[in-house]
């Protein structure tokens, strides 16, 4: 009996279909051609190449780089990609060229490219950009320039990042490391600018520079918003022509004075629940601004509980110690006073307030003992209660109209938009784990495309709540409740099983059902086609 062979191929393409739609929609891969000419003898483009590097960031499985044709083995390549390209035409060495092209051709300004299509083409908010750095710790040994080893000299620097030890985000000393510098609008955490920077940069060095070379590349008005790593006289001077929004660090006297004070006029109560603030204008660094200081209620009700438990622990060792004082005999008078001076200068909410000696006759010989007193120290523990909950933000826009306190505060808090980014970076199942490559350019670079995932990530969870709201809708989350503001990760998940199966030049999505057809809906037409329905 003879049998008729049947090629059937399956692949599986799980939400990769939603990834590769949401990057086709932005139009990466045609900016990237556009900006690097495409050679007809290569069998995958530059632009394609970096297509497969965001499936591969997005696909949240820890696979090195240079895993990365066995990542698609069981993948639609040329489906998801691109005509005629195989998984074994994505391989390390391809990579690694595109990575140095990147690199050569300048990886801020080409990240701030596709960016700044982004911004015009979804009509991104920019009103506020929110700036902030973080560490990425790394293993092994790396190369760096020989050039420059002790010097990055500055934000327009021409040699590779340092690889090198530096104040650590992560915890770890230990390790290497090197720094991830974003801005991101408050308008969906959209990455705005990325920057690549050497393991001990400094924030409050670099910060301002950031910020004016961004707007000097930017071509819309926008408030520059950052921690207290962007408040000094230096970097305020060097501001002088930006707007900015600061939180202002209390190792300034004037900034601490403030947070201890006794408010006599009260604080006003802020139409953002639990916080309240007091408005006042300031001069700092020859720049005039406005502070506002704040006071969260929940954040002073759990800093007066800790600084209650530091008072009440302090005071039990301080009683024991003078219980240990008092039980000694003393041959010089001298001697009891540099003990209480001992004991006196380990404490910060006491004081021994006062104190007597008395003489006791031991034979021929006299000795001494004491008995003392412990007071709190008052003033102190008033001015940390006062402190408790509070903090100051500054900004150099004085009209109260153009800018309102509850504006300044609400942007602020939006500061962790920066902070939202970073922590989808660093998921170990994001591939923060391959920065394996030897060498500082490839470091860099692989950081510009990690940020390019966020981008491409960010928008799609934006576009998909903005088209669930317009249509009052909202999809099943995790807990098997209706959300119109579901994480794209979640949507992801939704989406594993889909295979796409191959027969004969015939295509078929298998596993496909409702729940998907009606997801589709919100996302972006281009998702569509990867699940051959359009």
């Amino acid at each position: 009996m003879n049998y008729q062979t049947e090629e059937i191929e399956s692949k599986n393409i799980d939400h990769l279909g939603v990834i590769a739609g949401i990057i086709d929609e932005i139009g990466i891969v045609e900016k990237i051609n556009e900006i690097f000419s495409i050679d007809n003898r290569e069998k995958v483009n530059t632009g394609e190449i970096v297509k497969a590097i965001i499936l591969n960031g997005l696909g949240f499985v820890s696979r090195p780089l240079y895993l990365f044709p066995e990542y698609f083995k069981d993948k639609p390549v040329e489906h998801l990609i691109g005509t005629g390209i195989k998984a074994s035409d994505l391989n390390d060495d391809k990579i690694g060229r595109v990575m140095d092209k990147l690199y050569k051709h300048g990886l801020t300004k080409l990240f701030l490219i596709i960016a700044l299509e982004v911004v015009k083409k979804y009509k991104i908010d920019t009103k506020y950009s929110h700036l902030d750095s973080s560490s990425l710790h790394l293993h092994g040994e790396y190369k760096n320039s020989l050039n420059n080893p002790e010097k990055e000299p500055g934000i327009n620097r021409e040699n590779p990042i340092i690889i090198t030890q530096g104040d650590s985000r992560d915890h770890r000393p230990d390790l290497k490391q090197c720094i991830l510098d974003l801005i991101v609008s408050s308008d969906g955490d959209i990455p705005l600018f990325f920057r690549g920077a050497s393991g001990n940069e400094s924030d409050k060095a670099v910060f301002a520079q950031i910020l004016v070379e961004y707007s000097q590349q930017i071509d819309f008005d926008s408030i520059m918003v950052a921690d207290s790593a962007l408040y000094s006289q230096n970097n305020l001077k060097l501001m002088s022509k930006l707007k900015w929004i600061s939180r202002v660090p209390l190792s300034i006297k004037k900034a601490k004075n403030l947070v201890k004070a006794t408010i006599s006029k009260g604080l006003k109560s802020s139409n953002i629940k639990g916080y309240s603030y007091l408005e006042s204008f300031v001069s700092y660094g020859g720049i005039e601004q406005r502070w506002l200081l704040v006071e969260s209620g929940e954040r002073k009700k759990s800093d007066l509980n800790k600084l209650a438990k530091k008072i009440e622990k302090e005071l039990s060792t301080a009683k024991k110690q003078i219980e240990k004082l008092e039980q000694e005999e003393f041959i010089d008078k001298s001697l009891i006073e540099l003990k209480i001076q001992e004991i006196t200068e380990k404490l910060k909410y006491h004081q021994i307030s006062e104190w007597d000696i008395n003489e006791i006759n031991r034979g021929k010989t006299k000795v001494y003992r004491v008995k003392c007193k412990l007071a709190e120290n008052q003033e102190l523990i008033t001015q940390q209660e006062n402190a408790c909950g509070r903090f100051i933000l500054a900004t150099n826009i004085l009209d109260t109209q153009k800018l309102k306190p509850e504006e300044i505060l609400k942007t602020y808090k939006e500061q962790q938009s920066t902070e939202r980014g970073f922590r989808f970076i660093k998921d170990p199942l994001f591939f923060a784990d391959s920065l394996f490559v030897k060498n500082p350019e490839r470091v860099e670079t692989m950081m510009m495309l990690m940020a390019l995932c966020l981008l491409v990530y960010n928008l799609g969870q934006r576009q998909l709540r903005m088209s669930l709201t317009a249509h009052k809708a909202t999809v099943i989350n995790q807990l098997n409740k209706p959300t119109e503001s579901p994480t794209l990760r979640w949507i992801f998940q939704c989406f594993q099983g889909i295979h796409l199966l191959m027969t004969q030049g015939y295509q078929r999505v298998l596993n496909f059902m409702e729940p998907h057809y009606y997801i589709l809906q919100f996302l972006p037409n281009a998702c569509r086609k990867y699940y051959l329905l359009s």
